[in-house]
């Protein structure tokens, strides 16, 4: 039963990676691509650290997951933060 939570959320994990990517390579301006990136890299990375919490064998493992998905939610957010900035001061409009 683990194996196949691990496959679900792992795949649904992929197809949230698979949909930022079509959104940074589709979508017209600067913000609306960062929107899409950083919505699907985080729900994908938190699916996927999902799935193979269903494989560790201790708790210290699963909070290990957990911690690295928090810091890529911070860096993902700092990141976008300074690129919508960057992208402002060069008189790009929302």
């Amino acid at each position: 039963m683990a194996d196949i939570a691990t496959y679900v959320l792992t795949g649904l994990g992929l197809v949230f990676f698979i949909a930022g990517t079509v959104g940074l390579i589709r979508f017209p301006d600067q913000f609306s691509r960062l929107h899409a990136l950083t919505k699907g890299d985080n729900l994908g990375l938190g699916f996927i650290a999902l799935g193979v919490a269903f494989q560790t064998e201790t708790w210290a493992q699963v909070a290990m997951l957990l911690l690295i998905w928090g810091l890529a939610l911070l860096a993902a957010g700092t990141v976008s933060q300074l690129v919508a900035r960057a992208a402002v001061s060069e008189s790009q409009k929302p």
